[in-house]
């Protein structure tokens, strides 16, 4: 993710290699926290909202909705009000990260934690927030240092605390480090967890945006997209929009892993399609091994095939060729990979982090892992692959409590679409 200085440097020059990450200064220097200050001095929170709606700048955690919709439905105060006695409201950034084939959210927090920061300032500053946390998984140990850090950084240079820019607004952010579930990266899961209960997904209505945190309004967003705003605001929602090749907005952080010849993540404009991803910047598949089918953006999306490489990675492209965009984080599966086993073992991820609190997905999934796994071993029937279509109806949206399950069968479902004769061939080799 990239910044640039009204002189169009991109912040990812003047890097400190000694410490791995920008501090303040440098930060400063070419740039940073200058849409703080914009915000505070010459925007009121209405109008920095209305940018951002504008900017057409939707979540980058896997949904894709409109940000600035979103935000639209907390409640506002007007100023006088604000200052006689401001709501407390919340602003969470959504770090777990556990996505299957996900690492995106990481290179922002290691590469460059301040503009994680100032986005989360910009954001409360836009929501009139007054706290905010990051919610980060366990295992991102340097991440959430950094993040700490610069948090630090930012409390001695007076961008958090009291009083902010002498503007009359306090805002003060943490970082939250989890225990670690799949399920948290459903926001009210995460929410809950944060409170220190136990992380289930909430009931909808009251969404968080009316009654969020402890009850009160919050939003949570996704790191990257959050990471957005400080360039939106900066220079505007037609600049944002020119950075794409397609109607969907702004730039996106792509990944590609499997074997491929130079797994990684980069920024390039939104609607890149997946054969540049796949073949110049990952530089193609490994010698000797060739493109099977792969997963769009993250272990939850439904599979695509080599013929869908040209469409472009976009919510609204991708949603039509019968995918997801996700994480546009994509996981290429190549034609020597025993695909039942990494389907099997893909199940066996979402069966172990459900959070039980419904049954469909408590006891399918186990049962859907049960049936893959005996059909890996030689020792499947007829009766399992019924079992994974029935499966993939009733494990669907509106027979569950949340989208974990749903999310499950998205590469089920589309793997039963377009490799049944390989299910078919481990039942028929067992039989002869």
């Amino acid at each position: 993710m990239s910044q640039a200085d009204p002189t169009n440097r991109p912040l990812t020059q003047h890097v400190d290699q000694s410490r791995g990450a920008y501090d303040l200064n440098q930060y400063e220097a070419v740039g940073g926290y200058n849409s703080v200050r914009k915000m505070l001095k010459d925007l009121s929170p209405a109008e920095g909202l209305d940018i951002l709606k504008a900017s057409n700048l939707r979540g980058r955690g896997g949904a894709g909705f409109p940000t600035g919709m979103k935000w639209s439905f907390v409640p506002m105060q007007s100023d006088a009000e604000r200052l006689a006695k401001p709501m407390q409201k919340y602003i969470v950034a959504n770090a777990d990260e556990m996505e299957p084939g996900t690492f995106k959210d990481r290179v922002i927090m290691e590469g460059c934690p301040h503009l994680l920061v100032e986005g989360m300032i910009t954001g409360a500053a836009i929501l009139q927030a007054t706290t905010g946390y990051i919610f980060i998984r366990g295992e991102y140990v340097e991440a959430a240092e950094k993040l700490n850090r610069a948090i630090s950084e930012c409390r001695d240079k007076g961008w958090l605390g009291k009083n902010i820019l002498g503007s009359g607004w306090d805002f003060d952010l943490h970082v939250h480090t989890s225990a670690g579930r799949y399920i948290c990266g459903e926001e009210t899961a995460l929410l809950n967890s944060l409170e220190g209960k136990r992380a289930t997904p909430r009931a909808k209505p009251p969404f968080p945006q009316v009654s969020g945190l402890w009850g009160k309004p919050t939003i949570v967003n996704n790191v990257e997209t959050i990471a957005n705003i400080p360039n939106i605001i900066n220079f505007g929602p037609e600049w944002f929009q020119s950075l794409s090749l397609t109607e969907d907005a702004g730039t996106k952080l792509y990944g590609v892993s499997g074997r491929v010849k130079k797994a990684g993540c980069w920024e390039l404009p939104m609607g890149t399609s997946a054969r540049e991803l796949l073949e110049v910047h990952a530089g193609g598949m490994s010698d000797g091994y060739s493109l099977k089918t792969f997963l769009p953006g993250g272990g939850s999306t439904p599979l695509l095939l080599p013929e869908h490489l040209d469409t472009p990675m976009d919510y609204t492209h991708i949603g039509k060729i019968g995918s997801r965009m996700g994480t546009g984080t994509m996981i290429m599966i190549d034609e020597q990979v025993d695909f039942i086993g990494a389907l099997k073992n893909l199940e066996h991820f979402f069966a172990q982090e459900s959070c039980g609190f419904c049954t469909p997905c408590r006891d399918g999934l186990p049962w859907v892992e049960k049936c893959l796994d005996n059909i890996m071993q030689g020792k499947g029937t007829r009766a399992d692959i019924e079992f994974l279509d029935r499966a993939t109806v009733n494990l669907n949206m509106g027979y569950t409590f949340c989208a974990h399950a749903p999310g499950a069968m998205g590469p089920l479902e589309s793997a039963l679409k377009y490799f049944r004769d390989e299910f078919e061939a481990r039942i028929v080799s067992e039989a002869s």
